[in-house]
């Protein structure tokens, strides 16, 4: 009579095939070389690395400095213009946005003091040192702001900063969304450029510079909508 061996020692035998006693000892085995493809360009071919290559760290431009330099004194154009707010506002929701823009604008301002500290560049005047409230000193510099609204965009000059602060209610609601509009729009306009023009790719930078075109497309979604309660444009 045969025996029918259980299906278990099938599998233990089939497992032991698998094992050859001329298999090289554990400490024999050893790890291939990794190795990295690096793209060519078309009609070329690709190169095989067998070690990270060098990338050299984004520097900065004098590009990126004259831009951190002027959203400085655009950035502080916008806190004059939401200081206005309390008093002369007539809705609910203005002054909680204008809120809104202030505490986002002041903090991209201390950022990019302390990215132009950090690279012992220039800053600017009036930016240099903090009130006690940690935010910088906006009235030393309001005069080169002054001059400067033509080439800027979105800095608004002189009359347009007096007719925003004569106006009281809803008038005033509806003068400082088209201004500030306008203002965040030329914003992202200096964002634009300095991309165009290559800079922006230094980490911190390219992150603010990311960071402020994003934060304003939003603001000015929120403003046109706000306009439009108000029978109004940008």
């Amino acid at each position: 009579m045969r025996r029918v061996l259980p299906a278990s020692v099938f599998a233990v035998a089939i497992a032991l095939s698998g094992c050859s006693s001329d298999a090289p000892p554990d400490e024999a085995i050893t790890s291939p070389t990794p190795r990295l493809i690096q793209g060519a360009a078309p009609g070329e071919d690709n190169e095989t690395l067998t070690e990270m290559p060098d990338i050299a760290e984004p520097t900065v431009t004098d590009g990126d400095v004259e831009f951190v330099q002027m959203m400085l004194t655009h950035h502080a154009q916008a806190l004059e213009m939401t200081a206005l707010v309390p008093t002369r506002s007539a809705r609910e929701d203005v002054p909680l946005f204008a809120e809104r823009i202030e505490l986002s604008q002041a903090g991209e301002i201390e950022l990019m003091v302390s990215w132009l500290q950090d690279r012992d560049l220039p800053v600017p005047q009036g930016f240099d040192e903090t009130s006690d409230e940690g935010h910088a000193d906006h009235d030393s510099h309001t005069a080169s702001a002054e001059h400067e609204h033509h080439a800027m965009p979105g800095l608004l000059s002189p009359e347009q900063m007096e007719q925003l602060a004569d106006a009281e209610g809803e008038e005033f609601d509806r003068l400082f969304l088209q201004f500030m509009h306008y203002h965040h729009n030329g914003a992202l306009t200096m964002v634009q450029d300095l991309w165009d023009r290559g800079g922006g790719q230094e980490p911190e930078l390219s992150l603010l510079a990311n960071h402020i075109d994003s934060d304003q497309r939003i603001e000015m979604d929120r403003m046109e909508s706000m306009l439009a309660e108000l029978g109004a444009t940008p």
